[in-house]
C-alpha cells in the first residue's frame, strides 16, 4: 500500500516533493480546493458564452493569437494543440521525475487561476495514484513558453492517447486507463493550454538534481572526513573558532559535522606529536570552505524550487475576484534555470574536491600510504586507473557546469524571443550527479583502503561505521582484481543514501 498525502494547493513542502520523488504515493486533493477550481472554470465558460475574444480560450496560440476560433471548434482547438505540441525526443523521463511534474501540475491547476474543470485535476491525480506514468521524452523544451512539448506528452495520457508505463511496462494509454477504470477526458476551452503551459517539467528535473545534490553533499562530508584519517590529516582546520570569524553558515555547519565525525579517532591520536607536516593540502583542510559554500547554494536553490513547485505558471490566468483573464509570462522559467545552474556548480565542486583527495591518497609522497593504495605496487596497479576514471568524470562535470541560463534562441516566429533553457539546465543535473556519485564512490574505496593500512589503529566510532558500510559490500583490495564491480557497488551506496545513513542525526544539522 502506497503512503498517502493530502494536496493542499500552494502548500507543498519539500518533504511532500521528496516523498513523491522517492516512491509512488497516493495523493488526495483537499476538499476545500474545489471551490476555487469551479469558480475559475465558470469564468472561462462565461467568456465563451459572451463570445469575447480571449487568448488561448477562443483564439490560436503564440503567433496565431489573432486567429479567432468558432465555439463549435474549441474542443478541437485544444485537441489539436496537444497533438501538434507532442514533439519531444530523446529518452523517456524517469518515473520519479514524471511523478513530481504530475503532482506539481495538479497543485498548480488546483489553485484556481487556470480555468480548468475539477475533472481535469481529478483525472491527473487518478493517473498518479494508479501508477500510470506518461512516457515523456526528456528533450524538446526551451523553458518558455513553459515546458510545452513534454507537458503535451503528459496530457496525451489524460486523453487516452500516447504511451504510458505501468510497473515499468510500456503500453498504450487507452489500455492502461481502461484497466484502472479511468475515463479519458475531452479537453474543454483553455484546458489544453493550461495543462501544457508551465514550468513543472523544468522544476521536476531541477528538484531531482536538488535531492541528489543533498545526498552527494552528505556523502562527500562523511567520506571526506574518512579521507582525513586515511591520510593522517589534522583536525585543527575544523576548529570552530576558525569558521566563526568568517561567519559563513554552511562553512560553520560543515566544520562542526566533520569535527564530530573525527572525534575519538585513534589514528588521529597516533600523530598528534612529532608529525613533521605543518599543513594539509587544501582538499583536506578546506573542506568546510568548499563544501559549506556548496551547502549554501543548495539551500538557496531549494527555496527557489519550492516556491516554483507551488506556483501558478500557465497563461493566461483567471482572476475570479475581478472577472479578468490576464495574459503574462509566468511560464518563463528563468528562476528555475538559475537554481539549476547553481546546483550544477555545487554538484561539480563536490566531485572536483573529491577527485583531488583521491589523487592525494594514491600519491605515497603526500599520503604516506603504499603507492596507489595496494600491496606489492608494480605487480599490482591498485587505484591507479580508478583515479583516472574519477578525473575523467570530474572533467566532464566542469563542461556540464557551464550555465544553461545564459543561452537563448528565439522561437515561434520571434514571438517567444527570449527563453530560459531551464529544461536542459535541470536535465543535465542527473548525469552530473551520477558522475559525482561515482567519484565519491572511488574516494570511499580509497579512503577505506587507507584506513585499513593503518590497522590495528581505528578511526573514530562514526567513521568506523562509514568504513563498515562499504566493507559490507566491498572487501579490502589486497591485490589486483576486476575493479569495476567495486566502483559500481560504492557508487550505488552513494546514490541510495547509504553513505550517510548511520550519521542521520549529525547530517541533519547541515540543513538546520
Amino acid at each position: 500500500m502506497n503512503p498517502t498525502r493530502t494536496l493542499t494547493p500552494g502548500q507543498l513542502t519539500l518533504a511532500d516533493l521528496r516523498a513523491v520523488w522517492q516512491q509512488p504515493v497516493t495523493v488526495t486533493l483537499a476538499r476545500g480546493a474545489y471551490q476555487a477550481i469551479e469558480d475559475a472554470a465558470a469564468a472561462i465558460h462565461a467568456i465563451v458564452a459572451k463570445g469575447e475574444a480571449a487568448y488561448g480560450i477562443n483564439t490560436g496560440f503564440g503567433k496565431l493569437a489573432k486567429s479567432r476560433i468558432p465555439d463549435a471548434q474549441l474542443e478541437l482547438l485544444q485537441r489539436n494543440l496537444i497533438l501538434s505540441h507532442s514533439v519531444g525526443t530523446g529518452e523517456p523521463m524517469s518515473d520519479a521525475t514524471v511523478r513530481l511534474l504530475m503532482l506539481m501540475k495538479a497543485a498548480s491547476l488546483a489553485r484556481g487561476f487556470s480555468g480548468v474543470r475539477p475533472v481535469v485535476v481529478d483525472t491527473l491525480l487518478a493517473l498518479l495514484n494508479a501508477g500510470i506514468v506518461p512516457v515523456i521524452p526528456v528533450k524538446g523544451s526551451v523553458g518558455a513558453s513553459g515546458d510545452l512539448a513534454p507537458l503535451s506528452h503528459m496530457t496525451l495520457a489524460l486523453m487516452g492517447e500516447g504511451s504510458v508505463r505501468v510497473g515499468g511496462i510500456v503500453q498504450p494509454a487507452v489500455e492502461a486507463l481502461a484497466a484502472a477504470g479511468i475515463t479519458p477526458i475531452a479537453l474543454a476551452a483553455k484546458e489544453g493550454l493550461a495543462l501544457i503551459n508551465g514550468t513543472q517539467v523544468s522544476t521536476a528535473l531541477a528538484l531531482h538534481g536538488l535531492f541528489m545534490a543533498e545526498r552527494l553533499l552528505e556523502a562527500g562530508t562523511v567520506i571526506g572526513a574518512l579521507c582525513v584519517d586515511a591520510a593522517k590529516g589534522s583536525d585543527t582546520p575544523f576548529d570552530p573558532r576558525i569558521h566563526a570569524v568568517r561567519g559563513q553558515p554552511g562553512q560553520m555547519a560543515q566544520a562542526a559535522v566533520t569535527r564530530a565525525m573525527l572525534a575519538g579517532s585513534e589514528i588521529r591520536r597516533s600523530h598528534l606529536v612529532n608529525d613533521e607536516r605543518v599543513q594539509d593540502p587544501y582538499s583536506l583542510r578546506c573542506q568546510p570552505q568548499v563544501m559549506g559554500a556548496c551547502r549554501d547554494i543548495i539551500v538557496n536553490a531549494s527555496r527557489t524550487l519550492l516556491i516554483e513547485a507551488n506556483a501558478v505558471t500557465d497563461n493566461p490566468l483567471v482572476f475570479t475576484d475581478t472577472n479578468e483573464v490576464l495574459s503574462g509570462g509566468n511560464f518563463h522559467a528563468e528562476p528555475v534555470a538559475f537554481a539549476a545552474d547553481m546546483l550544477a556548480l555545487a554538484i561539480s565542486e563536490i566531485g572536483a574536491i573529491s577527485e583531488r583527495r583521491i589523487a592525494l591518497l594514491i600519491d605515497s609522497t603526500i599520503s604516506g600510504l603504499p603507492p596507489f593504495l595496494v600491496n606489492n605496487p608494480g605487480l599490482n596497479s591498485g587505484f591507479m586507473i580508478a583515479h583516472v576514471t574519477a578525473a575523467a568524470l570530474a572533467s566532464e562535470n566542469k563542461s556540464h557546469a557551464h550555465p544553461a541560463s545564459v543561452d537563448s534562441l528565439p522561437t515561434s516566429a520571434n514571438q517567444e524571443d527570449h527563453v530560459s533553457m531551464a529544461t536542459f539546465a535541470g536535465r543535465r543535473l542527473a548525469e552530473m550527479a551520477d558522475n559525482t556519485a561515482t567519484i565519491l564512490g572511488i574516494e570511499w574505496l580509497a579512503a577505506a583502503q587507507g584506513v585499513d593500512f593503518h590497522r590495528p589503529l581505528t578511526s573514530s566510532p562514526r567513521l568506523e561505521q562509514v568504513h563498515a558500510a562499504l566493507r559490507h559490500r566491498v572487501p579490502f583490495y589486497a591485490e589486483d582484481r576486476l575493479f569495476a564491480p567495486d566502483i559500481e557497488a560504492a557508487r550505488a551506496l552513494v546514490i541510495d543514501g547509504t553513505a550517510g545513513a548511520a550519521q542521520r542525526d549529525l547530517l541533519d544539522t547541515l540543513w538546520s
